[in-house]
């Protein structure tokens, strides 16, 4: 069943709200409905004229992807367009997307990883935690568990402190006991920059796990 009405007339900027409620709402409708013509319609208005419809066309999308990854799978190449974008939301909301369906297609994902770290690197702390799950998300799958957790390793090893302890908790499940001491010193050799006590405590607890 499709949703009714149009769907740029149910984003929170065409209903004058400037809260996110309507988008998130419209992506559970558009999800529940599993109306992959509403997702073709949000898709095709990231290149709206009007900041405000890009913006929201991008909120309703990552929260699709989140919802249902299936339903968002297939424009991942799009997203991955739009992590060069000048619009640092549609950039960060293009990450969040990816982050959310890279276990829909992981090979096409690993052979995008190139452009995606850089497009991480490049970004906003947003877009930088975004890549760092979707990196642990990839090292959860056998077959790209090695280069996935390499790249993690850079990550963590060039993160800002203040993310430091979130990157370690998030990589703590996947970290197989062959790379709990690389990972394990990695961390130990960030910790003395580790400056506010409940960072470094969160830190700590993870390091200790692994030892």
């Amino acid at each position: 069943m499709a949703v009714g009405g149009n769907v740029l007339e149910q984003l929170a900027s065409a209903l004058d709200r400037r809260d996110e409620v309507p988008n998130q709402e419209l992506a559970r409708k558009i999800a529940s409905a599993q109306d992959s013509e509403a997702v073709k319609i949000l898709i095709e208005n990231l290149n709206h004229k009007d900041k405000a419809i890009q913006s929201d066309c991008i909120k309703v999308l990552y929260e699709i992807a989140e919802i249902d990854p299936q339903l968002a799978a297939n424009y991942a190449q799009v997203f991955i367009e739009f992590l060069k974008h000048k619009n640092n939301r549609l950039q960060w909301g293009a990450m969040t997307a990816l982050h959310a369906i890279c276990l829909e297609n992981p090979s096409f994902i690993y052979k995008a990883l190139p452009q995606i770290v850089e497009a991480g690197e490049k970004g906003s702390v947003i877009t930088k935690d975004n890549l760092v799950k979707l990196l642990v998300k990839m090292a959860s799958l056998a077959e790209y568990a090695d280069d996935a957790f390499d790249l993690l390793c850079e990550q963590v090893l060039r993160s800002p402190t203040n993310q430091l302890p979130l990157y370690a908790e998030l990589a703590l499940p996947i970290i197989s006991n062959p790379n709990k001491k690389k990972f394990s010193e990695i961390l130990q050799s960030r910790l003395n920059e580790v400056e506010k006590e409940s960072k470094r405590k969160r830190l700590e607890k993870v390091i200790k796990k692994l030892t």
